[in-house]
């Protein structure tokens, strides 16, 4: 038996200790001495901050600090940063929110971090939030990614008054357009791919400490990526060297993609923790977590498929509008703009182009999520060889059939950023073709039918 074998299980050695209740997740760990932190959000999608009241909160039992924005900006530390940079439409970079760990002037989605509150108990830090009063001046927001390039509509961003972040190209466009002008058949399909949440099953915690003989943090937390949350965190943010911060990650209940950068509670712990000089620690609820975690996905995408009288693919052309929410999270753009490749899959398509527009809206930040934007990718493909395949009256398997790459034996590139060094793309839809009966399915389909059932099928390749 190889260490990593195809389809090899792969032992799960912390099972037992799951299953006797030993788990070590973020809110089963504490800290001697440690206080409690609670956040206090937005109301509103977009809104001034006009003026704010801590004096009654501050006062109150067991309470130990509050902090503003304007204590965040006088303290020096930075925004959380973007480890993937796009530019505009004229190459100019793209503008970068601030994204401090509170907001100062104005809020810019539901949830957005107003104030933090630490004291001796979780409840004395709510109550205290709870009676901080926030005087907001409420303007017209933008939520829906269909609305937020339309003429005088709300604006997210001052700097980006046309909702813009960024505009992405990929591909050979004039070959494209070529293909398109000479194509026998033209199928065009419109994709509204959903924003989802992703809702693990524990939500986010964190605790921060601060050694001051050391001059050393450490952030308890869980993270799918420790040294890139500590990358993020240290000189950016915190203005300290990376061995200055340690991140330590134990069980985590479900990341997905969602737990792969920093958050503004783990700012606010280490930063309180040094001020206070006693370890802080928040959890967050489930209504916080759809107020604040990263959410994915949420496009609008033309899909276009060229095809010449026999069914062969000539060209595709995918125009997406990418929702990014109200900031730019670490890995923001990449789920739009980094796993394009997907869009050749398994098929043999001579010209692919592709032009993805980033907009801001008052809404969550999204980013990467169960595959990051290939699952994206595929379903445009796949979708639109369907539609194409109703159009032109050929079955679906067959249509596929006649575009996929053949078995290779040596390196292939598909002339659109992926090079396959094997597969038998045929082959695999054939088994699973076979497995699902799919040749019989006209029979089973007209027999649920007699009895008033609807039954329907499907298929798909994916890389």
């Amino acid at each position: 038996m190889t260490k990593f074998g195809i389809g090899q299980g792969v032992p799960r050695w912390e099972d037992p200790r799951l299953l006797r209740g030993g788990g070590r997740y973020s809110d089963d760990l504490n800290r001697q001495g440690q206080v409690y932190g609670h956040v206090l959000r937005s109301p509103h999608a977009n809104a001034k901050i006009l003026s704010m009241d801590t004096s009654t909160a501050a006062g109150m039992p067991g309470v130990m600090g509050v902090w503003t924005g304007e204590d965040y900006a006088a303290s020096g530390l930075g925004n959380i940063p973007c480890a993937v940079p796009r530019q505009k439409a004229d190459g100019s970079p793209m503008f970068l929110p601030p994204n401090g760990a509170l907001r100062k002037d104005a809020v810019k989605m539901v949830g957005d971090p107003v104030c933090w509150v630490v004291a001796e108990t979780p409840k004395q830090a709510q109550d205290a939030a709870e009676a901080i009063f926030v005087d907001y001046e409420e303007i017209p927001s933008v939520t829906g990614t269909g609305h937020a390039l339309d003429k005088g509509g709300a604006t997210v961003w001052d700097e980006a008054p046309d909702n813009v972040c960024f505009v992405f190209e990929m591909g050979d466009k004039e070959k494209t357009d070529a293909a398109f002008e000479n194509a026998h058949h033209v199928t065009s399909l419109d994709v509204d791919i959903s924003r989802v949440s992703v809702a693990p099953m524990e939500p986010r915690a964190c605790i921060g400490e601060y050694d001051a003989f050391d001059e050393r943090y450490t952030l308890y937390t869980g993270t799918q990526g420790p040294h890139g949350v500590r990358q993020a965190m240290a000189e950016p943010i915190l203005k300290v060297p990376q061995n200055k911060l340690r991140v330590v990650s134990e069980d985590m209940g479900g990341a997905f993609g969602m737990r792969s950068g920093p958050y503004p509670e783990n700012i606010l712990v280490l930063w309180t923790a040094k001020l206070l000089g006693r370890p802080v620690k928040w959890t967050g609820d489930r209504t916080e977590a759809f107020q604040s975690d990263d959410q994915a996905r949420d496009n609008l995408s033309t899909v276009e498929l060229a095809l010449d009288e026999d069914g062969h693919f000539l060209g595709l052309r995918v125009t997406t509008v990418a929702n990014l929410g109200a900031y730019l999270t670490l890995l923001g753009p990449h789920s739009a703009t980094n796993n394009l490749g997907s869009l050749s899959n398994t098929y043999k398509t001579p010209a692919i182009y592709t032009h993805v527009t980033g907009v801001f809206t008052n809404t969550n930040s999204t980013g990467p999520y169960r595959g990051a934007g290939r699952p994206e990718a595929v379903y445009c493909v796949e979708r639109v060889i369907d539609t194409a395949a109703r159009e032109m009256g050929i079955d679906a398997a067959e249509l596929r059939r006649r575009n996929l790459i053949p078995a290779i034996s040596e390196p292939f590139s598909t002339g659109f950023l992926f090079t396959y060094d094997s597969g038998e793309f045929e082959k695999n839809m054939d088994g699973a073709l076979g497995m699902i009966g799919y040749d019989d399915f006209a029979g089973r389909q007209a027999e649920a039918k007699s009895r008033g059932k609807l039954r329907g099928i499907g298929i798909a390749n994916c890389i």
